[in-house]
């Protein structure tokens, strides 16, 4: 977009100030407000609709593959209209077969749920989506689903929107941070028109994909997330995802088995991610072919699926079914255990598919389980199973996605009840304090870390790894010798602005620190006769040191400024580990990669392969 060119000369300056201050602002600064207001606004309600379309597109082409999948079977039907057992087995392995070889050759991206994919997006390419690869996946996904693989749509859903949104941005040519934003606005209406829960798409992007954001930023988020829910509304007639019963807390003791339950959900949500991402590396012991993986995941599901089909696909009838009291306790227990098998497998051979919709069944299984069970043990109890299992779906996904805001709201929304809220917080919570507790990623993280790629707050901390410490240490030093007396350190320490000493030997080599708030105890010691004024610097000095060489990454100097409570590493040289050439203090690592991010924005406001270049700063 191109904005009108401004005047710089004094005379237009004066004539802008008098009309501001005569009459509040001109009317070129006014068309220029509207437009800055409302080009962002308009380009949200566009992504939304499309992304709301693309999500009524992937779920008709679901059911047609389903439908294509059962004219296919019916060559081989019974007498009695069901599928020959053998079809149904093999069905998901010929997903598999179909679909691995373009995993393995033309998308490798298309594996795996798509969310990682759009953070990655995001933190690391500035919105840029490679459509081919959203192409492949929203097929793929589609082909396993109907074929009852145990993975959900959620995720691919959340790929098409981005994947929309960053399209729109390019014809566009916006900036980064548009950009950035169009793509999370897709991704929220995908989300969004789903379930049929703006708050929900707008959560989940602002909780797990950007977790930063501007107020402006938020009102697009929003628009798009309405926008997409209106269109999946308007194209499936309001029909409803889940039929969720009327929710009632009757005893505020009843709180405590959602607390115990939510603890489970922790539990189950570690065995869950732990059978993911650990099944990959049994395939890779078999040296199976990469392209034939998929199809041997897609033989496990299929056996699983012949003793208990409703853990195939998105189960979202058999969710209803618990969320109406109409499950069994022995199906339930079963499917809890199945299920997460059939998802492993799934995820774990490099399906395509989400891990929030099996999240969603997982967690409304184990509620009917342990409702049954509360139900036993504590008859006082009025919770129906019902509740338990609508507890238990936040509780699950909250685990999986630490994301309990979005878990809590996607209930909520689905209800409308407020009465669901505490009960889901005291569900919620424990949930995502096991999983933080004993692994600290969610499931998204986790496959990024196994790619190499670490994202804290929207930024890769891994370009950390390309930062060597001898370009922003302070090369500056003051030291002491070891036979200084403490006078004379003390008078040096007054006069200099380092609060921290080298103290080094007669050859120079550095044998421990002394710092300002060790000399601060010493001296208030001193009326004590703890030391003298001549006692001299080795006595005082700390002498574990914990130092950088030269060549270390600022990645190295994260990892030591969060596990040791210091604020400043000295650097020694590589060929003299006692040689002190500098030291690195914690706050300018924090503000070198500050400078890192700034750096990425600027230049791909320009042009958006722009390389990152130029030399780094380095302190004198």
């Amino acid at each position: 977009m191109a904005y009108p060119e401004r005047s710089t000369s004094p005379r237009h300056q004066d004539t802008v100030g008098e009309e501001a201050t005569k009459g509040g602002l001109s009317g070129l600064q006014r068309q220029q407000r509207v437009t800055d207001i409302l080009f962002p606004l308009l380009t949200a309600i566009l992504i939304g609709a499309l992304a709301g379309l693309g999500a009524v597109f992937f779920r008709w082409l679901i059911h047609q593959c389903i439908d294509l999948f059962n004219l296919i079977g019916q060559l081989w039907h019974k007498s009695d209209g069901y599928l020959p057992w053998w079809w149904r087995m093999l069905l998901p392995a010929l997903a598999g077969l179909v679909i691995g070889p373009i995993i393995a050759f033309f998308a490798p991206e298309t594996r795996g749920p798509g969310v990682p994919e759009v953070m990655e997006a995001l933190a690391l390419r500035g919105g840029h989506i490679r459509h081919r690869v959203t192409l492949f996946k929203t097929g793929a996904t589609a082909l396993f689903i109907a074929a009852g693989a145990s993975v959900g749509r959620e995720g691919p859903i959340v790929q098409i929107g981005a994947s929309i949104g960053s399209n729109i941005c390019q014809l566009l040519k916006m900036d980064r941070d548009k950009r950035r934003m169009a793509v999370a606005c897709g991704a929220a209406a995908g989300i969004a028109a789903t379930f049929q829960a703006p708050m929900t798409g707008t959560l989940f992007v602002m909780e797990i994909l950007l977790r930063e954001i501007e107020a402006v930023s938020l009102s697009n988020l929003v628009i798009a997330a309405v926008t997409g829910t209106l269109v999946s509304r308007a194209c499936w007639q309001g029909t409803a995802v889940f039929h969720i019963p009327p929710f009632a807390m009757q005893h505020p003791a009843d709180l405590l088995l959602y607390l115990a339950m939510g603890l489970c959900c922790g539990g189950l949500s570690l065995l869950l991610m732990s059978l993911v991402f650990g099944l990959p590396r049994v395939f890779q012991r078999t040296r199976l072919p990469f392209w034939s993986v998929p199809a041997c995941g897609g033989l496990m599901v299929g056996l699983f699926g012949l003793l208990w089909p409703q853990a195939l696909g998105l189960g979202y009838t058999t969710i209803n079914l618990a969320l109406t009291s109409q499950l069994p306790l022995t199906l339930a227990s079963w499917l809890v255990v199945i299920k997460i098998l059939t998802t492993g497998f799934s995820l774990g051979s490099g399906m395509s598919g989400g891990i929030f919709a099996p999240s969603l069944f997982i967690g409304a299984m184990i509620g009917t389980v342990f409702g049954n069970l509360a139900q036993t043990l504590w008859p006082a109890t009025h919770e129906t199973t019902a509740y338990f299992s609508l507890i238990g779906m936040g509780a699950l996904v909250s685990g999986t996605t630490l994301a309990p805001i979005t878990a809590i709201m996607t209930i909520f929304e689905l209800t409308y009840n407020y009465e669901v809220i505490l009960p889901l917080m005291v569900a919620c919570i424990p949930s995502v304090l096991v999983v933080q507790i004993m692994h600290g990623y969610s499931v998204y993280e986790t496959n990024l870390i196994n790619r190499g790629i670490n994202i804290v707050r929207g930024h890769d901390v891994n370009r950390l790894r390309d930062m060597l410490v001898y370009h922003y240490m302070c090369t500056e030093i003051e030291t002491v010798e070891e036979q200084t007396p403490l006078g004379r350190v003390a008078e040096q320490m007054a006069a200099s602005s380092f609060p921290h000493f080298i103290v080094i030997n007669g050859a120079g080599d550095m044998t421990g620190v002394l710092t300002l708030r060790d000399l601060r105890g010493l001296l208030s010691q001193k009326n004590q006769q703890a030391v003298s004024w001549a006692t001299p610097a080795e006595e005082l000095m700390q002498r574990q040191v914990i130092t950088l060489k030269e060549t270390d990454s600022m990645e190295t100097a994260f990892n030591l400024f969060a596990h040791y409570d210091i604020s400043f590493l000295p650097v020694t040289a590589n060929d003299a580990p006692n040689r002190v050439v500098g030291f690195l203090k914690k706050s300018d690592l924090v503000a070198a990669y500050d400078q890192q991010i700034l750096k990425d924005r600027i230049l791909s406001s320009t042009s958006w392969f722009s390389p990152i270049k130029g030399k780094p700063w380095r302190k004198k």
